[in-house]
């Protein structure tokens, strides 16, 4: 285990104490000899924990104490990891710059230590199937999502028909080889899914769709069977 997890699981314990804990009974939950336990504590203090009482007496952390950079477990750092390989290599060229972003701020505030396990994640993801050409229009459609603003497209269908809709999007589905748009279509007056890849040209309109998005996706996802654009 390395010296950052430690430390990070004596916090949670002092967390879940109320009350003075004596270190035996905290070397024992974190696993290590009381020699230890103390040399840790006086690490945590130094590092502006508040932790109130002394060897043979016991201990309490102080309400409110955050220790941003021990803030991840080694099994967090690994689903992080995990998570923003698959967005790098699986999502649009914007949400792999951003995830990659995020593994460099992540990395910039641990300890080396951790730091290490971030850099060094047995966390692989296998290669997939070329993201599709559609794909290229997925930031445009996540900023009307976040603004809730119409979309205007031109779409065919899997039998190549080509329509003109009015859409409310609210979610995006990642599948293996496909991304869905989940929206109200005007047209249809429901739900109704776009492949990104069937998506000929989108239009980001100034228009506010009159309906919150939390609602529609609550709706939708109470739905049974939701039918094909």
């Amino acid at each position: 285990m390395s010296r950052a997890q430690r430390l990070l699981d004596l916090i949670q314990v002092l967390r879940r104490h109320r009350h003075p804990v004596s270190g035996s009974v905290l070397a024992e939950a974190t696993g290590v000899s009381l020699r230890t336990l103390y040399r840790d504590i006086e690490t945590l203090k130094a590092d502006g924990a508040h932790i109130d009482g002394e060897a043979g007496v016991g201990y309490v952390l102080r309400p409110g104490f955050m220790l941003p950079p021990l803030m991840f477990s080694e099994e967090e750092i690994e689903a992080l990891v995990l998570g923003s390989r698959w967005v790098h290599q699986r999502a649009d060229r914007a949400l792999a710059d951003a995830a990659a972003n995020v593994l460099a701020k992540i990395g910039a505030v641990l300890p080396k230590d951790l730091r290490d396990t971030l850099d060094d994640s047995g966390m692989l993801i296998a290669p997939g199937d070329p993201i599709a050409a559609g794909d290229a229009e997925l930031p445009k459609i996540r900023q009307a999502i976040r603004t809730e603003r119409k979309l205007g497209l031109s779409y065919r269908d899997k039998d190549g028909a080509a329509s003109r809709r009015t859409i409310w999007p609210f979610a995006v589905g990642f599948f293996e080889k496909v991304r869905v748009v989940v929206a109200w279509c005007e047209l249809r007056q429901d739900f109704r899914h776009f492949r990104t890849d069937r998506i000929a040209t989108l239009t980001l309109t100034d228009k506010r769709y009159p309906r919150r998005r939390q609602a529609m996706l609550k709706e939708w996802r109470e739905r049974e069977g939701t039918k094909e654009a």
